[in-house]
């Protein structure tokens, strides 16, 4: 019953985030800019939402794992870079064994499979993965330029 919850809260959390993103924009309406982020009528458009969950790989190796993470944070480095990654990040311990999540700004599932191909902690299988879809902000991609002048250090 609790996993229950925790889902329906992540997911309503994410569902209140993403309206609360869009109404900071409604100032005044520009169509061009609408036009280039694909927002639909709401400012809103479909991402991929993928929840990272704790994989069925247990390895022993420290330095191993060090590596594959830290493959894991160059990896969504180059996937945000590339603009197809808008939002990654980890979350708390909880229930479900949740570890982070991802938000792509693609609609097709295969290639968001062959891109999470690409991550080697998902590859080693330290990473399980769900792939939902997801109605959010068209804007969300922008606040990325913003993170960049306020990130001192990168991980």
């Amino acid at each position: 019953m609790a996993t229950t919850s925790l889902k329906k809260g992540i997911l309503f959390l994410l569902v209140v985030l993403g309206s609360i993103w869009s109404a900071f924009g409604q100032q005044s309406y520009d169509s061009e800019l609408a036009d280039s982020l694909g927002a639909d009528a709401y400012g809103m458009r479909m991402y991929q939402l993928v929840i990272l969950k704790t994989g069925t790989e247990v390895i022993e190796d420290k330095e191993l794992v060090q590596k594959l993470f830290r493959g894991h944070l160059d990896n969504i480095g180059r996937l945000a870079e590339e603009g197809k990654l808008v939002v990654a990040g980890p979350l708390g311990k909880n229930e479900l064994e949740y570890r982070g999540i991802f938000i792509f700004k693609l609609d097709n599932k295969e290639e968001i499979q062959e891109l999470l191909k690409t991550d080697p902690a998902i590859e080693a299988g330290i990473f399980d993965v769900e792939i939902l879809d997801w109605y959010g902000s068209a804007a969300l991609p922008m606040y990325l330029p913003y993170h960049k002048q306020i990130e001192k250090e990168q991980p």
